[in-house]
C-alpha cells in the first residue's frame, strides 16, 4: 500500500507546473543541449544551460558585422576573408548580369533600393563586411592601378556607380591624409622664369630726370624693329593708317 500512495505522488511531481514550465522552455532544443531537469528543484534552476548552434551563429555574426563596421581594415586580415577571397582582389570572377555578350559602358546605379537587392550585386554590396573607408588602405589599392596610380573604371570592376563615388571619394581622402601614396609630374623649370630680378617684375624705380629723346626703362631703347617687317605691316595696313605715318 505504501508502495502505490508513493507511486502516485511521483506521478503527480511529475506533471506538476513546476516541472512543466522549464520543459516548454526548452522546446525546439535536443536533450543533449539541455541541463539534467531535476523533478524537485524549483522552475529558476532548471533552465537550460547551452543556447542553440543557431542563436550561437547568429550572435558571433552580429559582433563581427559591428566589430568589421568600426574596424573594416581588420576584415581584410581574418580568416574569414581568406578563406573566402584568398590572396585576390574582392571583385575578381566576378561577371555582371547584362543582356548580349558586350556589357554596357556604365553599371547600375546602385544594387540596393530600400529593401530590395538586385539579382546580382556588385562585389561591395555584395559582402556586408567589405566597408569603404578613407583608412581601409587594402581595399583601395585593390581598385587603383599599381602601374598607373589611376583608379579603375568600374566596367572592369563590376562596381555600380553609388559604390564606385565612394570610392573614388575615399581615395581622394586617403591621398589627402598620406595614407595613400600618388605621384606627382616631374617639372623641370629654370630659376630665371621665377625670378624677379629683372627690371619689368621688380621694384619700380623712381622716376629719372628724363632729358628729350630719353626713354623712360632702358629697356624701352633696346627695342630696334626690324624695317623689312615694318615695311610688311605698312604695306597690310595701308588703307588704315592715318597720313604721314
Amino acid at each position: 500500500m505504501s508502495t502505490s500512495f508513493q507511486s502516485v505522488i511521483r506521478a503527480a511531481f511529475r506533471l506538476s507546473p513546476s516541472i512543466l514550465f522549464p520543459l516548454r522552455q526548452c522546446q525546439g532544443i535536443s536533450v543533449r543541449t539541455c541541463a539534467a531537469l531535476r523533478p524537485f528543484a524549483p522552475p529558476s534552476h532548471t533552465f537550460c544551460q547551452v543556447v542553440t548552434l543557431q542563436d550561437e551563429a547568429a550572435t558571433q555574426a552580429t559582433e563581427a558585422l559591428s566589430r568589421y563596421k568600426d574596424r573594416p581594415w581588420d576584415y581584410l586580415e581574418s580568416e574569414e576573408y581568406i578563406e573566402r577571397y584568398g590572396a585576390n582582389p574582392v571583385w575578381a570572377g566576378y561577371r555582371r548580369n547584362h543582356k548580349g555578350g558586350i556589357p554596357p559602358q556604365k553599371t547600375r546605379k546602385t544594387c540596393i533600393r530600400g529593401d530590395k537587392i538586385c539579382g546580382n550585386p556588385c562585389p561591395i554590396c555584395r559582402d556586408s563586411n567589405v566597408v569603404i573607408h578613407h583608412q581601409n588602405v587594402k581595399l583601395l589599392q585593390q581598385f587603383i592601378s599599381p602601374h598607373t596610380g589611376m583608379v579603375y573604371d568600374p566596367t572592369r570592376t563590376g562596381v555600380c556607380m553609388k559604390q564606385q563615388k565612394k570610392l573614388s571619394e575615399a581615395i581622394i581622402t586617403a591621398r589627402d591624409h598620406g595614407f595613400l601614396p600618388f605621384q606627382i609630374p616631374y617639372v623641370d623649370f629654370a630659376g630665371e622664369d621665377y625670378s624677379n630680378c629683372h627690371d619689368a617684375v621688380g621694384v619700380t624705380p623712381p622716376a629719372p630726370a628724363l632729358k628729350s629723346g630719353d626713354e623712360w626703362y632702358e629697356w624701352y631703347g633696346e627695342i630696334t624693329p626690324d624695317e623689312n617687317e615694318v615695311a610688311k605691316v605698312r604695306k597690310t595696313y595701308k588703307a588704315y593708317l592715318k597720313p604721314g605715318i
